[in-house]
């Protein structure tokens, strides 16, 4: 079970994402955090290739975390999504997808997603399935 807090914040990020993805197919790795006071911190990765900027998007949240990572007027986070544009086996082929991982402070697991698009970069033609569940992964916070 995730909180209503890493729900809107997931949900907002996975929308955000979309219109970015309407426009083109240049997403890189976007990562967002919500602290205590419902404010939020978000950064972009992509100068590098697809599993370097996951794996500095993961040591962001985990420095945030930390607390040796500052941001202004940030305390530590509560909860953090991830997202990034992936490709999925369909079992009849890889279609493209929007991934996200999300998670909440102080649970043992965080979880991933996937929603499968079609039009990638063709504006208001953008098409999406719901999300589905991608399984579990580390905890981050």
């Amino acid at each position: 079970m995730i909180s209503p807090e890493l729900d809107e914040l997931s949900c907002n990020l996975i929308g955000e994402c979309l219109d970015r993805l309407a426009e083109s197919a240049d997403l890189g790795v976007v990562a967002t955090a919500l602290d205590g006071n419902s404010m939020r911190v978000t950064c972009a990765f992509g100068d590098d290739g697809a599993d370097m900027c996951l794996e500095a998007a993961h040591d962001w949240v985990r420095r945030l975390a930390g607390g040796t990572l500052k941001e202004p007027g940030f305390s530590r986070p509560v909860c953090y999504a991830i997202a990034y544009a992936g490709a999925v086996d369909t079992g009849s082929g890889f279609s493209d997808a929007l991934v996200t991982e999300f998670g909440d402070k102080g649970n043992d697991v965080d979880y991933s997603a996937f929603l499968l698009l079609d039009g990638v970069g063709s504006g208001s033609a953008l098409r999406w399935s719901d999300p589905a569940p991608a399984g579990e992964t580390e905890p981050l916070l």
